[in-house]
């Protein structure tokens, strides 16, 4: 029960160079795999930033030696960046990793089974519409959820060019 708020002087040194270290070398690895490894665009990279936070603390904590704590890092980075890349080749592989953007509203209506499968209100909807300063639902063309779970509002237009619902099945 002593060692609940101290420990030791030595654990307290080792806790703040493995801090440093795998500090330093998260930053590092985040540097040369591009801003995607922090992006949060679908529940994939969500795991994937889980992951190397979960991997962080264990390497700060000194639960794993930072050697390994690194090739970890390098392991998960490596892995979305071949996932990505496989995803960005292959329209099948791109369905098994990514969501695909969903209607919740369209033209006017409701679209009640979307919503209920994403467990999705009026109320919230409506607030949405609200968020994006919109007065009129009449307004509204459509609802979508996107791939990251985020809801956006896409505004009629008197345009006739290539919309931005051209990729949902309506």
């Amino acid at each position: 029960m002593d060692e609940v708020f101290f420990k030791d002087w030595k654990s307290i040194g080792h806790v703040v160079l493995a801090t440093i270290i795998a500090f330093i070398t998260l930053f590092f690895f985040l540097r040369i795999s591009g801003k995607r490894t922090l992006a949060k665009l679908n529940a994939f990279d969500f795991v994937v930033t889980v992951a190397l936070g979960s991997t962080l603390s264990d390497m700060m904590l000194a639960m794993v030696p930072l050697i390994e704590g690194a090739i970890v890092l390098i392991l998960i980075i490596g892995l979305q960046y071949i996932f990505a890349w496989t995803a960005r080749m292959s329209k099948k592989m791109e369905k098994v990793l990514n969501a695909v953007p969903i209607l919740l509203f369209y033209d006017g209506k409701f679209i009640e089974k979307a919503m209920t499968k994403e467990a999705v209100t009026k109320d919230e909807l409506y607030s949405t519409i609200r968020e994006s300063g919109i007065d009129q639902i009449d307004e509204v063309k459509a609802i979508v959820m996107e791939l990251n779970g985020q809801i956006t509002v896409v505004k009629k237009s008197d345009g006739t060019g290539k919309s931005s619902l051209d990729d949902i099945q309506i």
